[in-house]
């Protein structure tokens, strides 16, 4: 079963940067090889100053899958204000809080996309086998099944996890265009990033995998 939250206004215009033109989700060729050079699964994309879009400037996202079809990633520095144990009360799993889910329940649930914002994603370190999960690396996953906050909600859950209502996703060719045209730095992700830092943090520090000082950078700086 996905994991569904009460539905929200999203902006889903394909004009809009990391707004796949079909939507978006786990393609049916994973394990496809992107058809270019660039494969950006477990890489970070930091927006430029040149991003204006107000859903995406000043962002960090975490792409989890990248081939062919297209592209797939979760926004890691963008908190809403609500926190894991709203979030688990929403969906029926917030009843008698056990002691192993103290350190979970006051994170804040972050703001993952523009796309399918009442649908749950969470990033979180390998553990289980969930109905619905993606091995990205040996170091994250992505699940979106609810069994994986059953988990969380019992005590019993993935030991590193951060959780987003929505995700964001480009169709083919459209992730490429976007940093062709200076929109996004990449940079190979780092998982203390995501899952050790508070989301105000993030940005500086995915900026400091590439050696650059945030205050130094300007909008007609290339990509990495």
């Amino acid at each position: 079963m996905p994991i569904m939250v009460k539905p929200s206004k999203s902006r889903t215009s394909s004009q809009h940067p990391g707004t796949a033109r079909g939507g978006t989700g786990f393609s049916a060729s994973m394990d496809e090889a992107p058809d270019s050079r660039l494969h950006l699964a477990d890489h970070f994309l930091i927006a430029m100053p040149s991003m204006l879009d107000p859903v995406f400037g000043g962002t960090v996202v975490y792409i989890c899958e990248h081939n062919a079809d297209g592209a797939l990633g979760i926004i890691v520095n963008k908190a809403t204000d609500m926190t894991m144990d709203v979030l688990l009360e929403r969906i029926d799993l917030g009843a008698d809080p056990v002691a192993g889910r103290i350190a979970v329940d006051k994170k804040p649930v972050m703001f993952g996309g523009p796309v399918q914002v009442e649908r749950g994603f969470v990033l979180h370190s390998p553990h289980g086998d969930y109905s619905s999960m993606m091995k990205v690396n040996e170091r994250v996953a992505l699940t979106t099944s609810k069994d994986v906050l059953e988990e969380v909600a019992a005590g019993r859950g993935p030991e590193r996890i951060l959780v987003t209502l929505g995700c964001a996703g480009w169709s083919a060719g459209q992730l490429e265009e976007e940093i062709v045209r200076n929109g996004w730095l990449t940079v190979r992700a780092e998982p203390s990033v995501i899952f050790d830092l508070p989301a105000e943090q993030r940005f500086t520090a995915a900026m400091k995998l590439l050696g650059i000082d945030p205050m130094m950078l300007t909008g007609d700086a290339g990509h990495a």
